[in-house]
């Protein structure tokens, strides 16, 4: 992507952007709290209960739990939801080949 496409996406106000990343971790869990949920959020996950895991890993901000979501979502070709899990989670490095192929996409629609 561009400098100039994300500077722009940037400029725009929240509720405008096109993936909310508004959701940020739940303030004043204790640390213990935080490894509790994370710990039933992997076992949920693990049985395969992505949603209810994705909601804990928001809420505690777990970023390597969002990135295992994005990475199912990832696998079912949700590339859009898998992206905002890893924007979420901060991982750059799964985020941006799905915003290239994106970008590749758009442009390639409006050429047409």
């Amino acid at each position: 992507m561009t400098s100039n496409l994300k500077n722009q996406i940037d400029s725009k106000p929240e509720e405008l952007k096109f993936i909310k990343t508004s959701e940020l971790p739940l303030e004043g869990l204790s640390d213990q709290q935080k490894v509790a949920l994370n710990r039933r959020a992997n076992a949920l996950l693990n049985e395969g209960k992505i949603e209810m895991a994705k909601r804990i890993f928001i809420t505690t901000g777990y970023s390597d739990g969002l990135t295992r979501i994005g990475d199912n979502y990832n696998k079912e070709n949700k590339y859009l939801d898998a992206l905002k899990m890893y924007l979420l989670a901060h991982n750059k490095r799964k985020s941006e080949p799905i915003i290239e192929k994106i970008s590749q996409t758009v442009s390639v629609m409006l050429k047409s």
